[in-house]
């Protein structure tokens, strides 16, 4: 059975990455989708594991090969889903989280229309401002730009399917988890798989 593309936006600071972690420990056959991108690396961070951290010039010869399922600029840097990756994957019957911004949600969204889409946001704008500054990962300039962005990321959440607000984390949690295994029992996505197509109305 073709796997499923999960896609996870929202504004930075919103709780995506400790969200994501919990989830992906509990749910089988379920993968994170690694980008690209051209943001430094921060200390708690591994290559590889958390994203491919290449510089601007590698990023951009990725581009002109068409290597990208979707990239954007995002608070002056670069990032990026490898297409190859995410159509093999899910070629294996692999499900797989795409945690990326709202400009490459969209764009995969056009790509691929039967992707299932979470937007992720704090409780409110003033939460969002509290968390990003108690991180203490963003110089004042990347945090100003960050809050600028959040605002029109709020304006896009009534283009995705389902929406989390991280209140409390365990909860969030939860929530994801029903979405994702909700989209797993879909019919549309597993009747070719069960000759469902070929029982008589009624059955």
């Amino acid at each position: 059975m073709r796997g499923t593309v999960f896609v996870v936006s929202g504004p930075s600071g919103a709780g995506k990455t400790t969200i994501l972690k919990e989830v992906l420990g509990r749910i089988p056959n379920l993968e994170f989708s690694i980008s690209y991108t051209t943001r430094p690396k921060r200390p708690n961070e591994e290559n590889g594991k958390d994203y491919f951290f290449i510089s601007e010039e590698q990023f951009k010869k990725l581009i002109n090969a068409n290597a990208f399922l979707e990239w954007a600029e995002v608070h002056g840097y670069l990032y990026g889903t490898s297409k190859a990756f995410v159509l093999e994957r899910i070629k294996k019957g692999v499900n797989l989280i795409l945690d990326i911004d709202v400009q490459g949600a969209l764009s995969v969204m056009r790509e691929m229309p039967e992707v299932a889409t979470i937007f992720i946001c704090p409780p409110s704008f003033e939460e969002l401002k509290k968390r990003l500054l108690s991180r203490g990962t963003e110089t004042e300039r990347d945090l100003k730009r960050r809050l600028e962005d959040a605002r029109w990321e709020f304006s896009h959440i009534v283009d995705f399917q389902y929406l989390v607000v991280n209140r409390n984390l365990k909860e969030s949690v939860k929530q994801l988890e029903a979405v994702i295994i909700a989209e797993q029992l879909r019919l549309d996505r597993i009747k070719d798989h069960m000759g469902l197509e070929e029982m008589p109305k009624g059955v």
